[in-house]
Parts: structure tokens; sequence; C-alpha cells
């Protein structure tokens, strides 16, 4: 019985931590949404800004590789021109059957 009784208070405490965790982050979450909204009331772009939290988040090289694939997928779909790299074509003898 005494192991039961370990094990429920055990499972009590961690419940308990876990819902005032959760209380944290939605308390956490109302006063970034504050932030954006005292952003947004300054003419700031709520979208972009969200974009920019997340791109600073990525270490330098996977936000490069990411800006990469998405100029050759807007390039693919004739979005945007084609970088510097593709316009000079295949040198002499490459590509060429």
């Amino acid at each position: 019985m005494g192991q039961t009784s370990v094990a429920r208070e055990q499972l009590r405490a961690y419940i308990e931590r876990i819902e005032r965790l959760e209380e944290e982050k939605k308390s956490i979450a109302d006063d970034i949404r504050d932030v954006y909204a005292e952003a947004k009331g300054n003419g700031y772009d709520v979208k972009v800004m969200r974009q920019v939290v997340k791109l600073r988040k990525q270490e330098a090289h996977e936000r490069q590789e990411q800006e990469a694939v998405l100029d050759l997928y807007k390039h693919a779909l004739g979005m945007i021109p084609a970088p510097d790299y593709y316009e000079d074509g295949p040198e002499e003898g490459e590509g060429q059957a």
C-alpha cells in the first residue's frame, strides 16, 4: 500500500507541475499577442514580424539553404528571373549530348 501512495503522490505532483507550466505558457502567449498588437498599432506588419522571428531562430546555414530552395521554386514557377549563375548557360561541352 505504501508504494501505491508514493506513486499516487508523485503522479499528482507531475500533473500539478504540468498544469502550472501550461498556465504560464498561456500567460506568455497572451503577452506575446499583446506585443504583436502593440507593434501593429504602431504600423508594423505583424505577419512579416512573425516570419523574422522564425528566421532568427534558424542557424545561418539553414536559413540560406531554405532561401536558396525557395528561390529555386519561385524561379521554376516563373515568379522571379533566373539567378545570375543560371543565366550564363552551360559551359562549352557541358549539358550537350
